[in-house]
């Protein structure tokens, strides 16, 4: 077998393989014994060693010539990968067979890009976003853990009033000045929990104080932005009915409830100190990544990576996929949303998705060729103290057992673990503290 070896644009190489006629009738003869066994013909039961004549006859020199190309391609395509060591990012394409025996054909294959990265890396460095967490946000986070968990109870006294983030059931039309019902205004028996501002603002804070069974008329403006363009800016009196109240029973931070949410035997104290943590790592992780978005955009002005088109389509479709999950967990359609944006599904993925998937590819490939550049590694010690974080989110010992088995050495876990902390490492080595403000004399 010979192998011509051209590097192409958009990381493709074009492979010409040759062989001999001698060995493509050994092909031949492979094909031929798979057909006298295998054929299905007329007159002949399966499995029956059909003879060859027989087998020309039915198929016809052309044909079988095919299969053996077929054959053979398949065979030289894998042996010339591992011989010029070419690892494929996507399907290759055969682009000619020039001559079938001896056998001649041209195949392309898009490989992952080479990635050049000038030595003025060393210079460039990022301020770190700073990270800090207050006590307002630890008690927003408490406040939204209520009222995820509130639950209701019906209300029979027509003396009690409406409060805040009790749930009413309304019967509600919307009229304009005119006293004309506009349309999509009208809703019966709808359950509103005031305080979710789930309805046009204003609205909700004017039931405040209603009654079981009271009646009332609601003069509402709807906003100068508001996204139906026919009710910006509109007057509008909406009569309202309230049918029922359910008042809010928000729970309590005992042991009990803190246990139910995580697991873990804290007090209240103990309880927001977790609360914070979580915060913070939240913050942190999300603070990380525009510090990595803002250190690929300095890198790739210094490298270069030529970024095939199947390797960008991949990621563009992988990038999709994540999009229409976080679409779906926001009970949003797909559809909807692009009807919204009045974009066809591929001029979205062209003009949203396929930027954001070349901006990631490129930032994992820089970290790759960097990871190399730099001899980054992970010890053993920094391997256990990240196990040892993960594992300090649980209590059950079954869940324990499961991760330390898990992030056994060797795992695909472990190492996934580790490459993703060899990453972390490198993006660090790159960031300084923010300097802070010169004290006020």
């Amino acid at each position: 077998m010979k192998i011509e070896r051209k590097n192409l644009a958009n990381s493709t190489i074009s492979l010409t393989i040759e062989e001999t006629a001698e060995n493509i009738a050994k092909h031949r003869k492979w094909v031929m014994k798979t057909l006298t066994q295998n054929a299905d013909i007329k007159g002949f039961r399966k499995w029956a060693n059909i003879p060859e004549n027989v087998i020309e006859k039915h198929y016809g020199e052309a044909q079988i010539m095919n299969m053996v190309v077929e054959a053979a391609i398949d065979e030289l395509f894998k042996k010339a990968l591992r011989q010029e060591k070419i690892v494929p990012v996507a399907q290759a394409e055969i682009k000619e067979v020039i001559t079938q025996s001896p056998l001649k054909f041209i195949v392309e294959i898009e490989v992952l890009p080479e990635v050049e990265i000038d030595d003025k890396y060393k210079k460039v460095s990022i301020e770190k976003t700073p990270v800090s967490v207050s006590a307002a946000e630890v008690q927003a986070a408490l406040d939204d853990i209520q009222t995820r968990f509130t639950t209701f109870e019906a209300v029979d006294d027509m003396k009690y009033k409406a409060k805040l983030w009790d749930r009413v059931t309304i019967d509600t039309d919307g009229f304009d000045e005119k006293w004309v019902l506009l349309e999509s205004t009208s809703m019966k028996a709808y359950p509103l929990v005031l305080g979710s501002n789930m309805l046009v603002p204003g609205f909700e804070e004017k039931i405040v104080g209603a009654s079981l069974g009271a009646e009332m008329d609601l003069d509402i403006i709807f906003p100068d932005d508001y996204h139906n363009a026919e009710f910006a800016s509109k007057k509008t009196v909406f009569k309202v009915k309230v049918l029922g109240i359910e008042s809010a029973v928000k729970p309590e931070f005992t042991a009990e409830f803190i246990k139910q949410l995580r697991g873990k035997d804290l007090d209240l104290a103990g309880f927001k100190k977790l609360v914070k943590e979580e915060i913070t790592e939240t913050k942190t992780m999300n603070g990380r990544m525009q510090d990595e978005e803002k250190l690929i955009t300095e890198l790739l002005k210094i490298s270069k990576i030529e970024v095939g088109p199947k390797l960008l389509a991949a990621n563009t479709e992988r990038v999709y996929a994540e999009i229409k999950e976080n679409l779906a967990k926001d009970q949003v359609k797909v559809a909807d949303y692009l009807e919204s944006l009045k974009m066809t599904e591929e001029q979205y993925k062209k003009q949203n998705v396929e930027p954001t998937a070349l901006k990631r590819l490129q930032g994992e490939l820089i970290l790759s060729k960097l990871k190399e550049l730099m001899d980054m590694n992970i010890s053993d010690t920094e391997m256990q103290k990240e196990i040892d974080k993960i594992a300090s989110r649980f209590e059950n010992p079954e869940v324990l057992e499961r991760l330390k088995d898990m992030y056994k050495d060797g795992t695909q876990q472990y190492e996934e673990l580790k490459n993703r902390l060899t990453f972390t490492k490198i993006i660090e080595s790159f960031m300084k503290e923010k300097k802070k403000a010169p004290a006020k004399k």
